[in-house]
């Protein structure tokens, strides 16, 4: 005999289901909102009061979460501070992967996202996916031998990659761009080389979803960030949500003409964001004005020197990209603009000029409030991001695979 509807209905909804819906509920709320008390957690859960006291006790019993008391001057408080819930670092793991145009990338995070452990090793990636995944596994079992920390508590593996990613299928739409990467499958090989379940998101895509978990905008639910580096991607976020487009291939930025007669761009196209802003563009020009080699590793160096030809290469790159955001701004309103990457160690000398082309290039009530700063996080954003990917899905996964408090011994 087979349940009926109203039965199956009756199942889903027994103690032990309305219990871990529970527990999701309130590590959720605490992974986006690092430490609440119970009453905050009432508040932000729906929950009633018993059932969120019975959920942290049994969430705090099972090591997924931690109490500590709420730091406050004794003037302006009297009697016991209250108790505030927060996620218990240990209680899981994940390892974040930043595969760029020069280099591979391993972070190891801790749940809340603290790294334990990073380290990165400069190859040629574009032609060579073989070395670049070699090179991935070696720092992935590196990480796990160094920390000590049992392989069964690491989530899984994110993989941020400097190439558009087709969100369908996890492939790469690699022509032009990273030639040697065509037809692979770079999630799906990790997996199996590691045993750790893998996803993949573009390295911008990356660098946005790490900023607002971690970084510059933590408070805020519309944003764009730019990744200006060998390679020049935007992730954007509308709403709290990130756009992606209909196959995953949304904010390629660095694809973007900006000077249509300019030159010759890897992709195919001419004169786009890419062959100006890039940190390789502009240590390419400064090579030909010149006459001697220039480096993008030379450019810190020669900004910190102020150097007037590099100051204003930086500041034609910041017109440029400020033309392309121009119309990404008018199109998604965002509160907010981050720009990272390599380049954005040039500071106010490359962030004004995009100030000042944005404020030409768009209407004044999308720029008036508009904050465009540096990334927080810097060339770790990538790598973060990756393993934000995997820590997006702690919620459910402590909160349906750790054992019921009557489980626990």
């Amino acid at each position: 005999m087979h349940p009926t509807a109203t039965d199956a209905e009756t199942a889903a909804q027994t103690p032990i289901n309305l219990h871990n819906l529970g527990r999701v509920r309130v590590l959720q709320a605490l992974a986006d909102h690092p430490r609440l008390s119970r009453a905050e957690l009432v508040r932000r859960t729906g929950l009633a009061r018993a059932t969120v006291a019975s959920v942290v006790f049994d969430l705090i019993a099972a090591g997924a979460l931690r109490e500590t008391a709420e730091a406050a001057p004794s003037a302006q408080r009297t009697g016991r501070p209250p108790q505030l819930v927060s996620l218990e670092p240990d209680a899981a793991y994940a390892v974040g992967l930043d595969v760029g145009h020069d280099h591979v990338r391993a972070i190891l995070t801790d749940v809340v996202g603290t790294a334990r452990w990073d380290r990165s090793e400069a190859i040629a990636v574009d032609d060579d996916p073989e070395r670049a995944l070699d090179t991935a596994v070696r720092l992935i079992a590196a990480a796990i031998d160094d920390t000590g920390i049992p392989p069964q508590k690491i989530l899984g593996l994110g993989l941020g990659i400097a190439c558009p990613v087709d969100k369908t299928t996890g492939g790469l739409q690699a022509e032009g761009i990273m030639p040697g990467w065509v037809g692979t499958h770079p999630a799906d090989e990790l997996a199996a080389r590691t045993g750790l379940p893998t996803q993949i998101i573009n390295d911008a895509n990356a660098g946005v979803l790490a900023e607002r978990r971690f970084g510059a905008a933590r408070t805020c639910t519309n944003v764009v960030y730019v990744r200006l580096a060998a390679g020049i991607g935007a992730g954007m976020m509308s709403d709290g949500r990130m756009l992606l487009g209909h196959l995953g291939l949304a904010g390629e930025l660095g694809h973007v003409t900006v000077e249509p007669n300019g030159a010759l761009c890897r992709c195919g196209s001419r004169g786009c964001l890419e062959t100006v802003a890039s940190p390789t563009a502009i240590a390419a020009l400064l090579s030909r004005s010149w006459n001697q080699p220039i480096t993008s590793a030379d450019l810190p160096d020669l900004l910190r020197r102020a150097d007037r030809g590099t100051l204003r290469a930086v500041e034609d790159a910041g017109e440029a990209v400020g033309r392309a955001l121009s119309a990404a701004v008018s199109l998604l309103n965002p509160q907010l603009v981050v720009i990272g990457g390599d380049l954005a160690e040039a500071g106010d000398a490359l962030l004004e000029p995009i100030r000042r082309t944005l404020r030409r290039g768009t209407m004044g009530s999308l720029h008036q409030r508009l904050r465009i700063v540096p990334s927080t996080l810097g060339d770790s954003a990538g790598a973060l991001g990756a393993a934000a990917l995997v820590l997006e899905g702690v919620p459910e996964r402590l909160g349906l695979d750790l054992p019921a408090r009557s489980d626990i011994r």
